[in-house]
């Protein structure tokens, strides 16, 4: 193993093999630097004092964002469907965010790892900010869900950015406590998402909570520009880059899992909505979705440690336990997130803000534990048991959830709800931390590409699956109640929740109502599956203390070095 490993550095640049044998920390003249102390090879320096924390605010506030976008909708959502008329839209809202994102993060690591990452970063942070506006200007549901996929495109390389930024910045043996913080920021953004958006839909509009990234986002920027981000190796100029940038990016790679995502996503979008599930339609799209995946897996394979996604990599336990880690953990999440504020919406009448209040204990369980979990994960070194507790948690959360009825007392859906958020805060850093930690600092953006376009996949499929539940569900609670209810079932959904009351009252409400929350309590179901499913992939992680890995002992994946990627795995995931 040993041998392997030494063998597998030698083929590196000797400033880059040599840095990473004997790195140590240095500091001289205010900077931080990275080397052997041992023969004064070339040191990597980093920034200091106020620069590094202009820089950290930036990508931490830009993180924030990002998740607050994706959660802000939930409250707001509700609005938006009675003003557009489009309740069979809502699973879009969330989804369309999360299909932008997922079909842009492939490449998005791709160009980090060819492209400056500070340049990088502000462009897909531009097109995010114009996601915002598009989102907060609309005039009809279908300019909404334009507006929210450009900003997922964006958030494609913001979430990527910030962990890519991190790992630039800041030495090895700090970089976990930053990565802490960064993720708690992101999950604040997420929790405290429902109460923003409730805010600003009772007291101003639902617009505002997109036009508020408008005025952040300049800080962001503006803390940004003024800044250097050291590179962790040399880069091509721009041009050279652009000359052969087909090569270079992959764009075939991209052109063809692109257009895979949509498919699928759309696939499931429109089955049991606008076409029935044997539809020609709903099958056409699913099979050519995954059709045209398979090329796209084909032609990766083809292009070897040029891809966009180098199978190497995926070949990784770590990486690919990672990525489906994510892509049910964030499913675990958002499924919650979006139904509840529908059912006190619908069933306790609340306005947007009132649920996003109802909601709080959803949003402390969260964050607390999020906070809670990373800090123990950085003093016991195991991440493991955060992620089976969280999985096992969160499951049963979703369980006394799918209990809801009109009648529920509030002593209960409290409780229900803290359970499922501290089960969801335990398991949202650990993935992370892992990759942080177990994958060489070159090929960490390419890293973060597969995961979180996986978590992004998870969590559109998520959405719209649930969407998909929810409104079959509703259809067919309202027809067994025709006989209690005087409008069709098409009236009452697509007028939206907020609208209910102005349509039906006294016997005819409540059985609508009863309607409601049995629809909601049916989504809860798909919630306690994706728990349990946390726990079952996520063993591929390894049981590994983080305190003990060493920069000299990550390999560099690669499919020109023979069983490369087994012998790294298991170098990684051995003990």
């Amino acid at each position: 193993m040993t041998e392997t490993n030494s063998s597998r550095l030698d083929e590196l640049p000797v400033d880059l093999s040599e840095t990473w044998q004997n790195q140590q920390l240095e500091t001289r003249d205010g900077a931080e630097l990275s080397a052997s102390g041992d023969d004064g090879e070339a040191k990597r320096q980093y920034p200091s004092g106020l620069a590094v924390t202009c820089i950290l605010v930036s990508v931490t506030l830009a993180y924030f964002l990002f998740f607050l976008d994706l959660a802000v909708i939930s409250t707001a959502s509700p609005s938006i469907t009675s003003e557009f008329n489009s309740l069979v839209d809502v699973g879009w809202y969330g989804g369309g965010y999360q299909l932008g994102s997922a079909a842009l993060q492939p490449l998005s690591g791709k160009i980090y790892s060819r492209f400056s990452i500070k340049w990088t970063f502000l462009v897909f942070f531009v097109i995010f900010e114009i996601g915002s506006a598009i989102c907060g200007a609309a005039q009809s549901s279908a300019m909404f869900i334009t507006g929210r996929v450009i900003a997922g495109m964006g958030s494609a390389g913001v979430s990527n950015g910030a962990v890519t930024t991190i790992s630039a910045i800041l030495p090895v043996q700090k970089q976990a406590l930053f990565m802490g913080l960064n993720m708690g920021m992101g999950q604040l953004g997420l929790a405290t998402g429902p109460i923003i958006g409730g805010a600003f839909t009772t007291n101003v509009s639902w617009r505002w909570c997109f036009y508020i990234n408008l005025p952040l986002g300049a800080v962001v920027g503006g803390f940004l520009l003024f800044n250097k981000i050291p590179e962790p190796k040399p880069k091509d100029p721009p041009m050279q880059i652009l000359g052969s940038v087909v090569k270079e990016l992959d764009l075939i790679g991209f052109a063809l899992v692109c257009p895979a995502v949509v498919m699928f996503l759309l696939g499931l979008q429109f089955g049991g909505n606008e076409y029935a599930w044997d539809s020609s339609a709903v099958i056409g799209l699913i099979i050519g979705g995954a059709a045209t995946f398979v090329a796209f897996l084909v032609w990766e394979w083809h292009q070897g440690d040029d891809a966009m996604v180098p199978l190497a990599i995926l070949k990784h336990r770590v990486i690919w336990s990672a990525a489906a880690t994510m892509f049910f953990s964030l499913s675990s999440i958002l499924v919650a997130d979006f139904y509840i504020a529908i059912y006190f919406q619908s069933i306790g009448n609340d306005t947007p803000l009132m649920s996003g209040v109802h909601m709080l204990p959803i949003t402390l369980g969260i964050v607390i534990f999020t906070m809670i979990s990373g800090t123990l994960i950085s003093v016991l070194g195991y991440y493991l048991p955060f992620l089976f507790a969280g999985g096992a948690i969160s499951a049963i959360g979703y369980g006394l959830l799918s209990l809801l009825n009109p009648t529920t007392p509030a002593s209960k859906w409290i409780g229900y709800q803290v359970l499922y958020g501290v089960g969801s805060g335990c398991t949202t850093a650990a993935p992370y931390v892992a990759i942080q930690s177990l994958v060489n600092p070159e090929q960490i953006s390419l890293a973060m590409a597969i995961i979180i376009f996986w978590q992004n996949i998870g969590g559109a499929t998520s959405l719209i699956a649930a969407n998909a539940i929810f409104d079959n569900s509703l259809r067919s609670e309202l027809e067994k109640r025709a006989s209690q209810i005087s409008i069709s079932p098409d009236t009452i959904i697509n007028a939206g929740v907020r609208s209910i009351r102005s349509l039906v009252s006294g016997s005819e409400l409540t059985a609508v109502l009863a309607a409601y929350a049995k629809s909601v309590d049916k989504v809860m179901y798909l919630g306690i599956a994706v728990s349990i499913v946390v726990i079952v992939v996520c063993p591929g992680l390894g049981w590994r203390d983080i305190r003990k890995v060493k920069a000299k002992d990550l390999p560099i994946l690669s499919s020109k070095s023979p069983n490369n990627d087994e012998k790294g795995s298991a170098m990684i995931n051995e003990r």
